[in-house]
């Protein structure tokens, strides 16, 4: 299709430049940033917006750096691990904020009363999870490991990436070597990568059983290189150590030393990627609920008890609920493991269904702290509004609606349908929200926010 020049008016949540044609058709556009006029390749046009590349820029914005990845880009083969180097870290920052406030705003009508300063860490070398695919590519008689290519399902051809910690970033060409030499190697789809406080592991996915040579090489290249193995010959739970032995003399785990906390962890569970921030997230969200002692707190999608703990070390009772049965096993234990079983209790549910009848039979809690996944918490934000709008409140012994609720959110736009739903039908007004960088150089954008009770 015919290249055209068009002005970037802004980013959207994939990190995309933004910009309007004279008869007001929208065009998105990879590689572009805000202020910017560029010289554009439509790649799909549909009848209310169209998709391009910036193939030059001609007016560059003063916020374009140089990526520091050499695997970035928009070119074929191009990683698409990442899709804002070319920003300047601090302007990542400063859209995404923009992206939660536009949400609040044009999803909801909500707008907070504080804006809350962003929570920012390391931006190369913070991401302690990830999942690389493998691929044995026969013709060029090589092993790609790392992200997807920009847009594509292929494996980009990746010899290093800053965004892992440095170790395991300068382990890639060995695993690409190991995997190379392994007579399964075309039946080794994905590598995932999970690295604690003390232990980093490497969860090898295999669709067929490995033989003792292939176990040996692992075995070798995991004395070498100082990781631990683990296989996974079907989903998630079908996970286990290499040798057993090791796993239990080095158990993978985190620490939030600030509550004198310290969360074991299985590789496949699901832990934050960043711990820099998720260490400060934490902290800030205790701030913010303020539990008191005599005060009960409902951890609402608890799952290990990253903030269940920690709230257990203030308030006098915290009861942490999650979908999962085995999540909810292993949160109890870890309660236990930190001397913090007297103060917590669990329950599995499915918070998908809940309604108002579900929200009254937990009882009073005094606060919340909601951290959903991305799908959000419409069903308690609804299960809260009609409980409120019926009264249910009006006998306080029985039950009564949190004063203050904290919800931590990985989508703005869920984030900003449930906050409708408790500023206009619920009674509460939006005290403070921002953004949490967990995901430095994506259009990831995490946030959190706070609801006070009106009146």
């Amino acid at each position: 299709m015919q290249d055209d020049v068009l002005e970037v008016a802004s980013l959207d949540l994939d990190g995309r430049g933004v910009a309007r044609r004279s008869d007001g058709k929208v065009v998105f556009i990879d590689g572009a940033l805000p202020g910017e006029r560029v010289s554009v390749h439509v790649v799909r046009r549909k009848n209310q917006w169209e998709q391009a590349e910036a193939v030059a820029v001609l007016r560059e914005s003063p916020l374009r750096v140089r990526p520091a990845c050499p695997h970035f880009g928009l070119h074929a083969g191009a990683c698409g691990g990442c899709k804002m180097q070319h920003l300047d870290a601090a302007a990542q920052v400063a859209v995404k904020q923009r992206v939660l406030e536009d949400n609040l705003w044009h999803l909801a009508k909500v707008r907070p009363a504080r804006v809350l300063r962003p929570l920012q860490g390391p931006t190369w070398g913070y991401r302690h999870r990830a999942r690389l695919s493998v691929r044995h590519v026969t013709k060029k008689g090589e092993v790609l490991v790392g992200f997807h290519e920009r847009q594509s399902r292929y494996v980009a051809d990746m010899k290093t990436c800053p965004v892992l910690p440095p170790g395991i970033s300068a382990l890639l060409p060995s695993l690409r070597a190991l995997i190379g030499s392994m007579a399964q190697r075309d039946r080794l789809p994905q590598i995932e990568l999970a690295a604690g406080d003390d232990v980093i592991v490497l969860v090898l996915r295999h669709l067929e059983p490995l033989p003792p040579a292939d176990l040996e090489r692992l075995r070798a290249f995991g004395a070498a290189h100082g990781v631990q193995w683990w296989l996974q010959p079907s989903g998630p739970d079908s996970a286990h150590p290499l040798d057993d032995a090791q796993a239990l003399a080095q158990p993978l785990a985190y620490g939030l030393p600030e509550f004198g906390v310290r969360m074991p962890f299985r590789p496949t569970d699901f832990t934050q990627v960043n711990p820099d921030i998720n260490r400060v997230l934490v902290a800030r969200s205790l701030r913010l609920l303020r539990p008191q002692a005599g005060e009960r707190v409902i951890d609402w999608f608890c799952g290990l008890g990253n903030f269940t703990l920690p709230i257990a070390r203030l308030a006098s009772a915290v009861h942490g609920i999650e979908g999962s049965a085995t999540l909810v096993e292993r949160a109890r234990a870890n309660a236990s493991l930190n001397g913090l079983a007297d103060r917590t209790s669990f329950e599995a549910r499915n918070l998908f269904e809940i309604d108002a009848a579900g929200l009254q039979a937990q009882g009073r809690a005094d606060r919340w702290l909601v951290d959903p996944p991305r799908e959000g918490a419409f069903a308690l934000a609804k299960a809260l509004a009609d409980a409120v709008q019926a009264g249910l409140s009006d006998d306080p012994q029985a039950w009564q609606a949190p004063r203050r609720i904290v919800y931590v959110s990985c989508n703005p736009a869920t984030l900003a349908r449930d906050a409708g739903l408790l500023v206009h039908q619920a009674g509460y007004r939006c005290a403070a929200a921002g953004v949490v960088n967990m995901f430095p150089h994506t259009a990831h954008t995490e946030s959190i926010a706070v609801f006070d009770r009106a009146g």
